[in-house]
């Protein structure tokens, strides 16, 4: 090779790296415009209130606080959103590592030859590199998409802690309501036995029929068979989180245990509560979706970079010997060198790689509708949670009037019946209410507690919890570190978005 070729390949090297920057194909992502969300919710509140970032210790339970706090620091769903987090900064290396050369590949070969009677050995020594210059900025966008995906993916594990801490509190609440049910149903029964007592008197007297009797304890029995049905309830709430926590049923009821007042936990919202329209759009699950559309924008351009040249620099050093001859040939003469560059084009495959293009940029209008739609059903969420704790906690009010009217009922029924007044289904009628009133009061107590359970997720809060903190869970590093893979920094890093 002669100093003229040599300066020749020097100078088209140098407009290849000087072009590899000049132009970044497809469009760059634009924010999508702001929904409207309603007239009436506040835009002033601050965005970093305790009450919404902590919002189960409102409940003032400590049972509930100790299940939250296990679940943050056991929970498997959380552990595998961590290990995804961990995936995705691995994808994005792989992303940053193809704008160095791609191609890296030393070889060697030993042989022994055997030709025309003669025997000899050949050696080849090579090293091969190759670099597909980034023109047109493909790869460039494939690193915007691998960024934007992994900021999706610690954006998705706010959203399974948000997720995550309302059922741990949900389950909660409804073993509470169960268990608050049982209460009721075994003072009814009391009640109950005594009305059975009262008309087997009665019967035994000759003042009643059988029937008044039989029926007085069909009710009874009736009752009675509640409690296992219930008993079920909370063996399988306890069991959901068990799940929700990563540990056994038993640890489980080990904290239940604790809980010695056995009553629904209650949170009273103000009259006048308002609505942040700015934590609404800061919810996680909004953030996904406006990521995976930040990602797909990016996937435009790299489609759209295989309708031009591929311009690459290549390069070989090979060392090539035998010993055919008197002796092994020199090292000098069996060098060789080449290098410099090459370009390939798919010029008859434009149709397909046009249809590739239109499919990304489809998609990525279809990631758009669907942000536009996450924020509607935000909405929805929120809006439906507000009204129907308001709704419930006027259906609790009423429900209040009607056992104190329905408690009253039944001990003037049992004053009548005794003296006669009354016929016994006058007095069975208000038992039976008595019971569904009861029981239906601790069901909708319990619901008024889900409903705020339910403004409170769906508001988006607490996903603040894991702060400061690392995503990959200490027993996930030590398992990694632990099977010999190299990690270099990956497992050190702290959790950036």
């Amino acid at each position: 090779m002669n100093k003229t070729n040599i300066k020749t390949i020097f100078i088209l090297v140098a407009l290849l790296l000087l072009s590899s920057a000049c132009s970044v194909l497809g469009p760059n992502y634009k924010k999508p415009p702001e929904q409207k969300l309603p007239q009436n919710w506040d835009t002033n509140l601050t965005k970093s209130d305790k009450n919404i970032q902590e919002w189960w210790k409102l409940f003032n339970d400590d049972t509930l606080n100790t299940l939250v706090e296990k679940m943050y620091e056991q929970s498997f769903d959380l552990r595998s959103a961590g290990l995804r987090i961990l995936q995705a900064r691995t994808v994005l290396g792989i992303s940053q590592g193809l704008t160095y050369p791609q191609l890296q590949t030393l070889s060697g070969s030993l042989a022994g030859v055997q030709s025309g009677g003669k025997s000899f050995a050949s050696l080849g020594v090579n090293f091969d590199m190759g670099w597909e210059m980034d023109v047109w900025g493909k790869y460039a966008r494939g690193i915007e998409s691998s960024e934007a995906t992994l900021y999706a993916s610690v954006a998705s594990y706010n959203d399974i802690l948000i997720t995550l801490i309302a059922e741990v509190a949900r389950n909660y609440i409804n073993y509470q309501t169960a268990q608050e049910r049982i209460i009721f149903a075994k003072r009814n029964i009391k009640i109950q036995k005594r009305v059975t007592t009262m008309t087997e008197v009665q019967f035994n007297a000759g003042n009643v029929s059988e029937l008044d009797m039989q029926q007085s304890r069909t009710q009874l029995y009736a009752t009675k068979s509640l409690l296992p049905s219930l008993e079920f309830a909370k063996i399988k709430l306890r069991n959901a989180l068990a799940v929700l926590l990563g540990v056994l049923p038993q640890d489980v009821e080990t904290i239940l245990l604790h809980d010695k007042t056995q009553e629904i936990p209650t949170l009273n919202l103000a009259s006048d509560f308002k609505i942040n329209a700015d934590l609404v759009r800061r919810r996680p699950d909004l953030q996904v979706a406006e990521l995976q559309a930040k990602a797909q924008n990016a996937r435009i351009g790299s489609a759209q970079a295989e309708l031009y040249p591929h311009f690459s620099l290549f390069g070989s050093i090979g060392f090539n010997t035998n010993n055919a001859g008197s002796g092994w040939v020199s090292a000098g003469d069996s060098i060789g060198i080449s290098a410099g560059p090459s370009f390939s084009w798919n010029i008859f495959a434009y149709d397909r790689i046009k249809n590739q293009v239109r499919i990304q940029d489809a998609k990525f209008q279809e990631s758009l509708n669907n942000y536009n739609k996450k924020v509607l059903q935000a909405v929805s969420e929120v809006s439906n949670a507000l009204d129907g704790y308001r709704l419930t906690k006027e259906q609790l009010g009423l429900n209040e009037q009607s056992i104190k009217a329905t408690t009253r009922a039944y001990k003037l029924s049992v004053t009548q019946y005794e003296n006669g007044l009354v016929t016994y289904q006058r007095l069975l009628s208000t038992v039976e209410n008595l019971t569904k009133t009861e029981d239906a009061y601790a069901q909708i107590k319990g619901n008024i507690a889900i409903q705020a359970i339910a403004l409170y997720k769906a508001l988006g809060g607490g996903w603040k919890l894991h702060d400061n903190s690392i995503y990959i869970h200490e027993k996930d590093t030590k398992d990694l570190k632990n099977r010999g893979v190299d990690w270099g920094e990956y497992l050190k890093e702290k959790n950036e978005q």
